[in-house]
């Protein structure tokens, strides 16, 4: 699972046109499981979209938490309009599931690290500050 380059021209244009789809379809918007192939089905309705593009931003969407608890959940897929166009099958939910804990764990272990880090850095200070002043009181 790889994110683009924030900073990249294509993930830029990628991330507008994730906003786009969003705001067109709302089964995007909602984060329901998209049916298999959509990608086709999008191209097909919008012929004028970067395929590129496309595929980074469907990317983008279905790598996301929200879209992958709801796929965790979810029994069907659905397609555009939000009709059945195929199940979710016990091990598309499980993978799901393993990819939101293993996400959740890996942000609560930077939480974790960032506690660490800020906790270590007003000790730093701390001594410092004592130093300066200690420093301050011998001149």
């Amino acid at each position: 699972m790889t994110t683009p380059n924030s900073g990249s021209p294509h993930s830029a244009n990628a991330r507008q046109l994730l906003q786009d789809l969003q705001d067109k379809f709302p089964v995007m918007r909602d984060c329901r499981p998209l049916a298999i192939g959509i990608d086709k089905q999008l191209l097909a309705r919008l012929p004028d979209v970067d395929r590129k593009h496309l595929r980074i931003a469907l990317g983008i969407h279905t790598h996301s938490l929200r879209y992958l608890k709801a796929l965790e959940k979810a029994q069907v897929r659905l397609d555009l309009e939000g009709n059945p166009a195929g199940e979710v099958t016990p091990e598309q939910r499980v993978y799901a599931g393993g990819l939101v804990k293993e996400r959740l764990e890996r942000q609560a272990a930077q939480r974790r690290a960032q506690r660490e880090a800020d906790a270590l850095a007003r000790q730093h200070a701390e001594k410092l500050g004592r130093l300066v002043e200690k420093f301050g009181r011998l001149k």
